[in-house]
């Protein structure tokens, strides 16, 4: 029987190894993502953003715009 781990354990790590954690957990859940559940809602609102872009196609806004603006918006978060 393989050994148990607890938050405890894992909190006590320094955060450079906690991180790896992560990157190995997300890792095994990418290698078998048909595995994952997806929950309802992701899955209609996908359907409602495809049948969106089906409807009207020209309405876009390439991937640069999107991450400036993102950016933007992150900036004026964290000022204080």
């Amino acid at each position: 029987m393989g050994r148990e781990i607890k938050a405890k354990d894992i909190l006590g790590l320094p955060a450079d190894r906690r991180l790896e954690l992560v990157e190995d957990i997300w890792d095994s859940l990418a290698a078998d993502a048909m595995s994952v559940p997806v929950p309802d809602w992701h899955r209609t609102e996908l359907d409602r953003r495809l049948a969106r872009h089906k409807a009207d196609p020209g309405v876009v806004e390439p991937w640069d715009k999107v991450r400036a603006r993102l950016g933007r918006r992150a900036a004026k978060r964290s000022k204080p």
